[in-house]
């Protein structure tokens, strides 16, 4: 799906619309200043759903770049660690 492009002039003139459609179908619309994208606005909840997402997309390279630095433990050895969290 594409997103809606809505010149910036119309955002002045009628946010309160521009804002009830973007609730309403909560797909992003990219706002255009002299006919060129210049920024994307979402509703909130899919804003939070994808700062989510990154968030655990970061956690799992994270993970990536600590196997391939060799920085892992044995299962014996997580546990050990695991405990310590339950205290």
């Amino acid at each position: 799906m594409l997103p809606r492009l809505v010149p910036i002039t119309d955002m002045k003139r009628q946010g309160g619309k521009v804002l009830e459609a973007l609730r309403a179908d909560r797909s992003p619309m990219v706002i255009t200043e002299h006919g060129r994208a210049a920024a994307v606005l979402m509703d909130i909840a899919s804003y939070e759903a994808m700062t989510r997402r990154y968030e655990i997309l970061k956690g799992i390279e994270a993970g990536e770049q600590d196997i391939a630095a060799g920085r892992t433990l044995s299962w014996e050895e997580a546990k050990v660690e695991l405990r310590k969290w339950q205290r």
